[in-house]
């Protein structure tokens, strides 16, 4: 390839692995479909690509539903709970975020609903929400009729939900709630914790059977906030949190020295903490370990 090929390319990677992350939950396995891309456009005629953009959005959309179909068949023998990989998105790594729907389309709450989707559904729904691809776009993109990627996307809006925008107090506001829920799991304040907590707030924690947790969600105010101290007293003693943009929301990174073993993040729903959800399966920290300059 080219260096000026090469260049070209490297302006639509971004793209590109905003589209890969977004249909595939994993950042790893995003920049394998980029790479891919990558590869084909070095070796295809390029007097056959007329718009680039659009050339390489199929390529990565088709080899994302390849991998989703294995990927799919991979999780039914996941151990505990299925997170999807973190991103620290505050550098712009997944596009801008510059309102609470673009933050709520690449958070985890979001990419775990996609889950329910069929792989051409979430393809269709990913191009027409976070790219803005028109139905005639779309169809191109999938080989599919105009009219069929129409009923696609209603079929997929309904399985997602229709409305899914909430109140979310600002970016400070959920600062200091993050910070002042550390502050209360490590003191051992239950009181404290309980009036930072919904009453119906869910902790989810994603191991990979390869780290301890809880290997299946655990609901209610009362049982996340006792869990918070104990994990706070047992597994967090040693450790270091420093803030983080993680998709799009709030969240922690977990120190172990320079090792990190650990992202957090926090969904806020009415100015309190709705959803806890812990990575520390170190198979999905790669990304955010090269995010952050730190190594493993």
């Amino acid at each position: 390839m080219s260096s000026a090929t090469a260049d070209e390319f490297e302006t639509h990677r971004p793209r590109l692995f905003g589209l890969a992350y977004r249909m595939l939950g994993s950042a790893e396995e995003a920049e394998d479909a980029v790479q891919d891309a990558y590869l084909r456009f070095s070796g295809a005629d390029r007097t056959g690509i007329e718009y680039p953009a659009a050339w390489l959005a199929k390529v990565v959309t088709n080899l994302c539903l390849t991998r989703l179909t294995s990927a799919r068949a991979r999780r039914e023998h996941y151990v505990g709970t299925w997170l999807p990989e973190p991103v620290i998105t505050s550098d712009g790594a997944l596009g801008p975020l510059e309102s609470a729907e673009q933050r709520d389309a690449v958070s985890m709450a979001m990419l775990i609903l996609l889950e329910r989707l069929s792989p051409t559904e979430r393809a269709v729904y990913v191009l027409r929400e976070a790219f803005g691809y028109g139905h005639r776009e779309i169809a191109g993109v999938l080989d599919l009729s105009e009219a069929n990627c129409r009923q696609l996307y209603r079929r997929a809006v309904q399985r997602v939900g229709e409305d899914r925008s909430r109140f979310e107090p600002a970016p400070e506001r959920q600062e200091e709630l993050v910070a002042s829920f550390l502050t209360a799991a490590r003191d051992g304040d239950l009181a404290g914790l309980e009036k930072l907590l919904t009453a119906d707030v869910v902790w989810s924690s994603d191991g990979g059977g390869k780290v301890s947790a809880a290997r299946r969600p655990v609901e209610g105010l009362d049982k996340v906030a006792r869990l918070s101290v104990g994990g706070a007293e047992r597994f967090a003693a040693g450790l270091d949190f420093t803030a983080a943009e993680v998709n799009g929301e709030t969240g922690l990174a977990a120190w172990a020295g320079d090792a990190l073993v650990g992202m957090v993040a926090f969904e806020v729903r009415d100015g309190l903490i709705a959803h806890i959800r812990v990575v520390v399966n170190p198979d999905k920290l790669g990304f955010v370990r090269r995010q952050l300059g730190r190594a493993a």
